[in-house]
């Protein structure tokens, strides 16, 4: 019975911890698909954080009502909430685009200063805001779905509205890169682009839409993060980026692989958490770091034979 309560627990926390995970990873492979390489996955949870405890808290006090609201209000706050968070990853996205695909910036640098830009502005609105350098004010969290959520043990998990949006938004990812029009000019644009002008493609309003929506899907996932703790918290996206980032050169840079690889990762995390809480004789901090060194594992064996795209990181028309 001990056994089967904690495999349960298991689960329960690997969808959890999957969801922000798969939601950046299918952007990020969307994204680098195209061509461009988004380091700035981990700013976007941020900001899509941020985003989604700034709506949910102007909604709520528009509505007048506190964080346990509940019926169409809650609905309304927490609808509130995700707009907030689209619109927190789309800024990112459009700064992306612009300096690297329409200025043509470099790739790397500019997500890394996006990432910076990300934990900077996060921290000023927080004050701004809230009156605090930690943490926000708490808010609704999102709804969850009436039988699933009370289901023992899992049912935090799988009434957990966000989990069945990432398991269909990546579906969608992987079908509109390889099975819509739009996903074969992503693919020929970040293979050959100068092939794809030369066929009438429009590169850079190819490449700018897939940017946009990377941020539109890594903001969904930061807005897990802050739906699920009910407020957020100074860098609460803590690498998650990078680890997707990992997840898209494991998978390959496929929607669905790189979800896979996410759920991995997500079960070596639920795996450190539930040992913080045994009598295992390691030092906690070496706990925490293992999802990471997972990660890194990973990456360096993959990275020999995973073939990106042939102008992954290189600007058109090329300088």
């Amino acid at each position: 019975m001990l056994l089967g309560a904690a495999l349960l627990l298991l689960v329960a926390q690997t969808l959890r911890i999957s969801i922000p995970l798969a939601l950046a990873a299918s952007g990020g492979s969307v994204c680098e698909r195209s061509g461009v390489i988004n380091i700035a996955l981990e700013g976007m949870l941020l900001l899509g954080a941020f985003g989604y405890v700034l709506g949910a808290h102007a909604a709520s006090v528009a509505l007048g009502v506190g964080e346990d609201v509940t019926g169409t209000a809650h609905l309304l706050v927490a609808l509130a909430g995700l707009a907030g968070a689209i619109v927190g990853g789309l800024f990112l996205a459009a700064i992306h685009a612009l300096v690297t695909v329409v200025f043509k910036a470099d790739q790397v640098v500019s997500g890394v200063a996006l990432n910076l830009l990300a934990a900077g502005l996060s921290k000023f609105l927080l004050k701004l805001v809230f009156d605090s350098s930690s943490n926000s004010a708490p808010v609704a969290g999102l709804p969850g779905l009436p039988l699933l959520s009370s289901l023992p043990t899992v049912g935090s998990a799988l009434g957990a509205p966000l989990l069945w949006i990432t398991a269909l938004v990546v579906a969608f990812a992987h079908v509109a890169l390889f099975r819509a029009v739009w996903g074969l000019r992503v693919r020929a644009v970040g293979e050959h682009p100068g092939a794809a002008e030369a066929a009438g493609i429009d590169v850079t309003r190819v490449r700018v839409s897939a940017v946009l929506l990377s941020g539109v899907l890594a903001a969904l996932g930061g807005a897990w993060l802050a739906a699920d703790q009910r407020q957020f918290t100074e860098g609460m996206s803590a690498g998650r980026g990078y680890i997707a980032l990992a997840a898209v050169v494991f998978g390959k840079w496929r929607p669905t692989w790189a979800a896979a690889a996410c759920v991995l990762f997500a079960v070596v995390e639920a795996l450190q958490i539930q040992l913080q809480g045994t009598s295992v004789p390691l030092p906690t901090q070496i706990l925490q770091v293992l999802p990471h060194l997972v990660a890194l594992g990973v990456l360096a064996g993959a990275v020999g034979a995973a073939r990106p795209p042939a102008a992954l990181g290189k600007t058109w028309p090329e300088r």
